[in-house]
């Protein structure tokens, strides 16, 4: 009887490539499913602690803010006693199912890392040998970008975008009641959005390894890309200028240190092709 053979990784079948993403897959929804469960029992941490900190004028951002303000001897809003709003939930299963999916959100930001290391197994295979010994490197990096854009968005763009949007009045005969899920979402999608954008420099080293982009590129599109950063600055702070810049600054960085990334890499391409040139040499 002949022996069952395992079929290498770079001649299975597409089908069997799709097999082995719907397990990564799988295996990353369980991580979240039960991060997420957790953080669904921490009720109190998670919306007292977590989502209503920035409604909280001793929010840090807030106190650095004003203490700023003071001495530069500035009337500021950031000095206020409170925000002049309120919370509310207008629907049956409104606070219900903002306890869901907040605890889903959670349990994706925390196991970040493990979503990060499933993708990794999954496209390693396809890759050289020395390329896969950097994936604890490439895990560390893409989690550690992803956290600090999170805590940007988190203590930077929610706060901001928070409080002045809380604090704008069309009217002094209108009031701010917002809904729960609108402010949820507007938290949610500050930390997940800057968490993402931060994986800038990660997209670039990929991009530039197959092919798709150069620093020459890079740099004859940084005008476009300056426009495109601050039209994404407008869509995920609030409509006010100093916002705005304080959210491009770190992306337009991000952006340079992805122009000196892309250039690292197709020098150690180059190193690479010109030592196999050299080793072809000797041996004819």
């Amino acid at each position: 009887m002949a022996k069952a053979t395992t079929t290498p990784p770079d001649e299975m079948s597409f089908l069997d490539h799709l097999e082995e993403l719907r397990w990564h897959l799988i295996r990353s929804t369980l991580a979240i499913v039960i991060i997420g469960s957790v953080a669904f029992l921490m009720r109190e941490f998670i919306f007292d602690t977590i989502l209503f900190g920035p409604k909280k004028m001793d929010f840090p951002t807030y106190q650095f803010f004003c203490k700023v303000a003071t001495l530069l001897g500035i009337d500021s809003g950031f000095c206020a006693d409170k925000l002049p709003f309120t919370i509310q939930s207008r629907l049956m299963a409104g606070q219900f199912s903002a306890h869901i999916w907040t605890s889903i959100w959670a349990g994706f930001i925390v196991g970040f890392p493990y979503v990060i290391y499933e993708m990794w197994k999954f496209i390693s295979p396809g890759l050289h040998a020395n390329e896969r010994k950097y994936s604890k490197g490439f895990i560390f990096s893409a989690s550690l970008l992803f956290f600090s854009g999170a805590l940007f968005g988190y203590y930077v763009v929610a706060p901001l975008s928070i409080n002045f949007l809380g604090t704008y009045q069309v009217s002094a005969e209108v009031t701010n009641e917002f809904d729960l899920a609108s402010y949820v979402s507007t938290v949610r999608t500050s930390v997940i959005a800057c968490g993402l954008i931060f994986e800038l420099p990660i997209i670039v080293y990929f991009l530039t390894k197959v092919g798709l982009v150069t620093p020459e590129i890079l740099r004859k599109y940084r005008k476009i890309s300056l426009v495109v950063v601050l039209i994404l600055a407008a869509v995920i702070t609030p409509p006010d200028i100093a916002s705005q810049v304080v959210v491009a600054l770190p992306i337009l960085v991000l952006y340079q240190i992805s122009i000196y990334i892309s250039k690292r890499v197709l020098k150690s391409q180059a190193k690479k092709e010109a030592k196999l040139a050299a080793d072809r040499a000797k041996k004819s």
